[in-house]
């Protein structure tokens, strides 16, 4: 009995003090509740202005599904946030120029996390374009040059296929489900369905979570206190302020032209990321514009 007892005794201390470190702990108590439910469920989402149905149960859930999924995505979630402080100033003017509503900038961010990803099929860049797609945009891909990479460029690429897709469909929930499921795809099912909205249609499942993970991505990255996260200012990756140099003719050495630049070639690939090899032949005298960082590299 006196051993029972001491049993008890310590499971209690063990619980009491379990729950003083979850009321003292600030970031376990945000990861205990993301574990759990989303910190905040929103009373209304939408899509370029369009509004998502959350009164229908699927809609409600799927959406409740990326918000717990991304919640959880600790440091991955971090991260986007602190790259967007860098990209999202260099991708909404593209956008605002060319038309395109700017919650397609979080579009970016679910394909590849605003890096210069490559996918297992072989899509690349920040807004993961295939080769053909690619040149069908108007971007260079080759051995020595791959304009995925470059990220105003593949920037206004995705916007003419955005474009295209919203005149084709009708909606920009549609263009943004094209991106991933395809033009020909996304138009066989309606074909198939007989209905033309997204939240209507049965897709597949990456598709039919695609639009749900950026409107979760949207609303954990301009409210992310309300998911758990606390990122200072401080914490956001700053712009690196740079100058363009033009160059039309052949570089033969791109360690050597860095270092004419006052850089080493390491912080030239980094911020010319569609440099693909160590030179740059250029027969045709194209123009292309080499961008240098003015200090802090």
């Amino acid at each position: 009995m006196k051993t029972y007892k001491v049993l008890i005794s310590i499971l209690i201390v063990t619980f009491i003090s379990g729950i003083l470190v979850f009321a003292i702990s600030g970031d376990n108590k945000a990861k205990v509740l993301r574990e759990g439910t989303p910190l905040y469920f929103p009373t209304a989402v939408d899509f370029a202005g369009e509004s998502a149905p959350l009164q229908i149960s699927d809609v409600r859930e799927r959406l409740d599904r990326e918000l717990l999924v991304n919640a959880n995505l600790d440091a991955t979630t971090v991260l986007i946030i602190r790259r967007a402080n860098r990209a999202f100033p260099i991708i909404e003017p593209i956008l605002q120029k060319n038309g395109v509503p700017d919650d397609f900038k979080y579009l970016a961010v679910i394909e590849s996390g605003l890096l210069n990803a490559t996918s297992p099929s072989g899509a690349k860049g920040v807004w993961q374009f295939m080769p053909d797609t690619a040149k069908e945009r108007g971007m260079e891909v080759n051995e020595l040059v791959d304009e995925r990479y470059h990220l105003e460029k593949s920037t206004e690429a995705a916007c003419k296929y955005l474009l295209a897709a919203k005149a084709r469909f009708g909606s920009w929930t549609m263009a943004a489900a094209s991106y991933n499921g395809g033009m020909a795809g996304l138009a066989k099912k309606i074909d198939e369905q007989k209905v033309t909205d997204y939240y209507d249609l049965g897709l597949t499942d990456e598709t039919s979570r695609y639009v749900f993970r950026i409107l979760a991505l949207k609303e954990i990255m301009k409210q992310p206190a309300l998911y758990g996260f606390s990122i200072y200012p401080t914490e956001l990756y700053p712009a690196i302020p740079t100058k363009n140099v033009e160059v039309d003719s052949t570089i033969t050495d791109l360690t050597g032209f860095a270092i004419s630049q006052g850089i080493n070639y390491k912080v030239l690939k980094i911020h010319n990321p569609w440099l693909r090899d160590r030179k740059l032949l250029n027969p045709n005298k194209k123009k292309y514009e080499i961008k240098i960082p003015l200090s802090g590299y």
